[in-house]
């Protein structure tokens, strides 16, 4: 098949490479504008680019697919289907109904749960114990398009938004290739998504970062799984930011007030409004990411607060 691949980040890349390893032919990568970033602010390209440059693909970084140019560029590549993995870009029903089969896209959830922006984080912060990716149609309505295919994965108690995503990223090239497969041989099934099951996965928002250590352990876990690597959960520490990478929620027969911490055999345990949660990873303002246990040979703990 003749394809048109969109896709920006890093999830959109065991995708591309599929296509490239494949039998069929990309006849163009429309990625975002490149960005600026690091502390010189210079422009980067994206992912996606970068490995369709490396590849010899034509890459197209248009603001807009809205406009009658946009709109006549892509119908001159006169492709089979359109290929959308996290392009960040909504697509004009022009647009939708210019390839000969439509747009699919590869999205990181088991729809019809966490439709939107962060369904990685909202999965592991809701203590989901399964998530997953869909290739579906695409729609004009967000994310609501008939389903073609699921790929399942378990959450383990160890998993933080940064490995579900690349493991995300992995089983989206493996459903996609499926689902080309069954396109190629006229046997793709399309499931409607049932309303009723519908849940949304707003966007990260870096005020969701702070720690209210009135919440129950499991919850304060879940958060900093979820928000792990961005925007990563914090709370006071000294009048410093603490940023919390790595912790889990434990039972304890010692009850602590929400926020007081308690030190016993190297570990770093605070208490919350149910239950107890313990730091292992943490990072101060301007340092590295750092163990529990370098953390307590340079700092003493005693009769400290979180807030």
């Amino acid at each position: 098949m003749k394809i048109i691949f969109t896709g920006t980040p890093a999830f959109a890349v065991p995708s591309l490479q599929m296509l490239l390893d494949s039998n069929h032919q990309i006849c163009a990568v429309y990625t975002q504008p490149d960005r600026p970033a690091g502390r010189g602010r210079h422009l980067h390209p994206s992912p996606v680019k970068e490995l369709a440059l490396s590849a010899g693909i034509p890459v197209l970084q248009p603001l807009t697919l809205k406009s009658d140019e946009g709109l006549q560029q892509i119908k001159a590549f006169n492709a089979d289907l359109i290929v959308v993995v996290a392009y960040g870009m909504i697509l004009s029903q022009p647009v939708l109904d210019a390839p000969k089969l439509g747009c699919i896209n590869v999205h990181g959830s088991l729809l019809p749960r966490w439709r939107g922006a962060a369904p990685i984080q909202r999965a592991l912060m809701a203590g989901d114990e399964k998530t997953g990716i869909t290739v579906m149609q695409i729609v004009r309505k967000l994310d609501a398009g008939d389903m073609l295919h699921k790929e399942e994965y378990l959450l383990g108690a160890n998993d933080t938004s940064s490995i579900v995503h690349d493991k995300l990223a992995g089983l989206g090239a493996i459903g996609l290739a499926k689902v080309l497969a069954q396109l190629e041989a006229g046997v793709v099934h399309a499931e409607p998504q049932n309303e009723a099951l519908v849940t949304y996965a707003e966007k990260l928002d870096k005020s969701e970062a702070v720690i209210d250590w009135t919440q129950p352990a499991v919850h304060i876990a879940r958060k900093v799984k979820g928000l792990n690597p961005w925007p990563v959960a914090q709370t006071l520490y000294r009048g410093g930011v603490l940023r919390i990478w790595q912790a889990e929620a434990i039972d304890a027969d010692m009850a602590l007030a929400p926020g007081q911490v308690r030190c016993i055999h190297k570990n770093l345990d605070v208490g919350t409004g149910a239950g107890l949660l313990r730091l292992h990873e943490v990072q101060m303002p301007g340092g590295k990411r750092m163990t529990v246990d370098a953390f307590l040979n340079a700092h003493d703990v005693g009769g400290v607060n979180l807030s």
